[in-house]
């Protein structure tokens, strides 16, 4: 069997087993009424209207309940229906009847198991006793329809494998994610905090999440600045008119915040941070001479995000983008375009992302320009893919409302995949705004720009990146690199020798002087993720040494001060 039949077999069993536990559900609830219950990726859920919250205590009832219905191996059949059918088979269940008048059909798909029915288009497995090894996950709440403004459901999400082997695989998969997750870790290791005070999705960055931040930013910067990048600063609000100018009112305005008046003047918190670079570009006329130029800017933008969709970091209101444009001549575009993807691929790999997957994404349903302009861009970025011999996928309609574009999902530790880097190519802002140069034939040209991030948003990449370390960062970037732990009271004058002569070669080392164990401080230290634990007692105050613990729970024995500072530097430089 191919691994394509594998997957469409897995989907039909996956979707099965939802319309399992909708039936199971209605055998604990006799008065449920029915959402919808898709397979999604890696699973399934299914939304119910019930008299009363679930809890997880109930996750066990309804699996017991479904095991009764598989081992039945009831057939799955198809059965096709009119509209009034349908409509009298459902008359008890109001979003089913919601989605049959929605619907254009004249004609529905209804699919029975046992007492069961339900409107479905299929496919499902033929029976229910082939759903093999199954597990509910847990329990959420969803609008209808993704609504806010109608019905809150209770959704139960699930998964389903052909073996117990892959079912534990993947569990065990969940709970090293669980352990992972960035808003566990962020409150644990003290690096960020979000506030209901002053609002959802509004990130407050403490002092060793800011620190790491930080260190992401300087190298960002250095690395740009080496490849002819200029820094630039925009402003954090503009008048609503040059929103109306970009497009973004007519065609992003979802995700825009209300107009504020300002002395009788609209203006808005910016959403994207290409009008104001547009903006300083139009200063001047431009000469061919002077293009390609490249500005970047870690510009943070405010988006409207629902609560419902917003997650720790990954998701959220306010954010820095590492953003860039690059205002170039039509014939510069395809190297420019392949410079972007070299310091992308560039970032991936020094901060320890050497799995990615590419994607090309080609025009929207909502968009700017004309088709012409669009297959252009869009050939562009296929040029510049089969010149570096990148494979890629495409993602049909995944582009921005003013072009094309070229997105770098990373791979963590896990195989999870996170966006990550993006590379537009834009015709149609240079129009709106009328970005031009003065060719060599003396005329005014229209001026083509890039919109690149090379590692998505600062708070989505960190999510990322202490996801994909489980909070143990790569030493350079550990917020505290190093810990001295004396022994006794009476070797505490050497540990801030040690820790003196570590600073001064910028190494981050902090004194845990505190009383107790020195167990519980080295456990402690553990916990904290810092890379390297310096034990310092009679021994080592005698001989002018340290005893080097690692956070791994390694012991690399006695060593010398000289020796434990040339490793660490070492580590530090070569961002191990």
């Amino acid at each position: 069997m191919s691994n394509q039949d594998k997957n469409e077999r897995l989907e039909r069993m996956r979707h099965s087993a939802s319309h399992v536990m909708a039936e199971a559900v209605a055998k604990l609830f006799p008065d449920v009424k029915f959402g919808i219950g898709p397979i999604i990726e890696d699973g399934f859920y299914y939304d119910f209207d019930l008299p009363r919250p679930l809890t997880p205590d109930d996750l066990p009832l309804i699996e017991e309940k479904m095991k009764e219905i598989i081992v039945q191996d009831l057939p799955f059949i198809c059965e096709e229906v009119s509209r009034e059918e349908a409509r009298r088979i459902f008359s008890d269940q109001p979003y089913k009847l919601e989605l049959i008048e929605d619907l254009p059909d004249d004609r529905f798909t209804i699919y029975r198991q046992g007492l069961f029915t339900d409107l479905c288009r299929g496919p499902h497995v033929n029976s229910t006793g082939e759903i093999k090894a199954f597990k509910l996950l847990s329990i959420a709440g969803a609008y209808w329809r993704g609504d806010e403004h109608r019905p809150m459901l209770q959704r139960i999400y699930g998964t389903a494998f052909e073996t117990e082997e892959a079912l534990d695989r993947y569990l065990h998969k969940l709970d090293e994610a669980a352990r992972r997750d960035h808003r566990k870790l962020g409150k644990e290791l003290d690096l960020f905090s979000i506030h209901e005070e002053s609002g959802p999705g509004l990130v407050h960055w403490h002092p060793k999440g800011a620190l790491i931040r930080h260190l992401i930013e300087e190298f960002w910067i250095e690395e740009h600045l080496k490849r002819g990048y200029e820094i630039v600063y925009t402003p954090h609000i503009a008048k609503l008119d040059l929103w109306k100018t970009s497009g973004h009112w007519s065609l992003y305005r979802d995700y825009l915040y209300s107009p504020m008046d300002v002395e009788g003047q609209q203006y808005i918190i910016k959403p994207m941070n290409c009008p104001g670079h547009i903006l300083i570009y139009k200063t001047r006329l431009r000469s061919y001479r002077e293009l390609p130029l490249r500005w970047a800017e870690l510009g943070t933008v405010y988006r409207y995000e629902r609560s419902g969709v917003l997650h720790g970091l990954a998701r959220v209101r306010g954010f820095t983008q590492d953003d860039a444009h690059i205002f170039c001549r039509p014939d510069q575009l395809e190297d420019e375009v392949i410079g972007v993807l070299e310091l992308a691929r560039f970032m991936m790999k020094s901060f320890g992302f050497p799995d990615y997957e590419v994607l090309l994404s080609t025009r929207p349903e909502k968009y700017a320009g004309t088709l012409e302009v669009w297959e252009e861009a869009t050939r562009v970025l296929e040029k510049a893919l089969e010149r570096l011999n990148l494979p890629y996928s495409v993602d049909p309609g995944g582009g921005v409302f003013y072009g094309p574009k070229i997105d770098i999902r990373l791979k963590d530790a896990l195989g999870r995949t996170w966006q990550g880097p993006t590379t537009q190519v834009d015709f149609n802002l240079p129009e709106r705004f009328k970005v031009t140069y003065v060719a060599e034939d003396g005329r005014e040209h229209q001026a083509v720009m890039i919109h690149r991030t090379v590692l998505g948003s600062m708070e989505r990449f960190l999510a990322c990146l202490i996801e994909h370390y489980g909070g143990a960062f790569p030493v350079w970037l550990a917020p505290v690199q190093v810990v001295v732990i004396p022994i006794a009271d009476r070797h505490l004058d050497y540990a801030h020798q040690v820790k003196a002569r570590l600073g001064a070669q910028g190494i981050r080392v902090i004194v845990d002087a505190r009383p107790g164990r020195m167990n519980l401080r080295i456990r402690d230290a553990q916990l904290q993720k810092i890379p390297y634990m310096l034990v310092v007692g009679d021994k080592e105050v005698a001989s002018g040494t340290l005893s080097v613990r690692l956070r791994s729970g390694d012991d690399l024995g006695r060593q010398s001060l000289s020796s434990f500072e040339a490793m660490a530097k070492a580590a530090i430089e070569n961002k191990a």
